[in-house]
């Protein structure tokens, strides 16, 4: 275990001791664990603490397609996991579209003002200015009764309860390779938006910059594989692979790009 987690930042040892909890219950009971929703980096942290166990299985699902953020689920051998055991609801954002259109940061700002923590939320989507979310089933009933505004818009929400009628990705990532002289955060935005080492800094220090949805002011915050990356104004990069170093000792990175799409 400890070669496990020397891969990892010190910052995520309180959750990393979370999931070992957890697969020492699994281990003690014979019973399978549910996690919170999860975005890529935790969900690799766990598959990497899971597979020092030879007796736990992981499944994960987050109720739409192609879905950053998931619910994990942990359990022995035996069991046969199904799409009820993740405890999942997707529900739809009712409110006056004809006087106002809702977007992405305006649901999650709610979202976070009804003091649940974001982990009991997947991931959000807007089409045509319709709005749909995944929500833990077990504070479905707390969401419907305190989710009633958005800003000053009133609101209220319904299950969907037909997959078919689920909102699909609209997003579109692409991928690519680059060469960086580090994983320090402000090279790699440097290299990624083909911007000065001073722009990306200045970035990150004055608070555009997010990783794994945290906001983050430390240039030289060393990344990791399957970190995300978000700057205001620019767009979103996901790291996907980091490939090892070229004979010049550079290294390699496999990235995925979403840029701004402008309007």
């Amino acid at each position: 275990m400890e070669n496990v987690l020397q891969h990892f930042r010190r910052e995520e040892q309180p959750f990393i001791e979370q999931v070992v909890n957890m697969m020492r219950e699994v281990e003690d009971h014979y019973a399978p664990k549910l996690t919170d929703f999860l975005d890529p980096r935790q969900q690799f942290i766990v598959d990497s603490i899971r597979r020092q166990y030879g007796d736990i299985e992981v499944a994960s699902n987050g109720a739409l397609e192609e879905v950053e953020r998931k619910r994990l689920l942990l359990y022995p051998s035996y069991f046969i996991p199904s799409l009820e055991d993740f405890l999942m609801t997707v529900v739809e954002v009712h409110y006056p579209k004809k006087f106002v259109t809702l977007r992405h940061k305006d649901v999650l700002g709610s979202m976070m003002s009804l003091g649940i923590d974001r982990s009991k939320f997947g991931d959000i989507r807007v089409q045509d200015g319709s709005v749909q979310f995944v929500v833990a089933s077990e504070v479905l009933d707390y969401v419907r009764a305190n989710f009633t505004a958005i800003g000053k818009v009133k609101v209220h929400i319904e299950t969907v309860d037909d997959p078919t009628n689920y909102f699909q990705q609209q997003e579109e990532w692409s991928s690519e390779t680059l060469t960086v002289s580090s994983l320090r955060l402000d090279t790699v935005i440097s290299a990624v938006f083909n911007i000065s080492r001073q722009k990306s800094s200045s970035l990150i220090q004055s608070g555009k910059v997010k990783v794994n949805w945290a906001e983050k002011d430390q240039i030289s915050l060393e990344l990791q594989e399957l970190d995300l990356i978000s700057i205001r104004g620019l767009g979103r990069v996901k790291l996907l692979m980091i490939e090892g170093r070229t004979k010049k000792d550079k290294i390699r990175l496999q990235i995925g790009r979403l840029d701004i799409k402008i309007k």
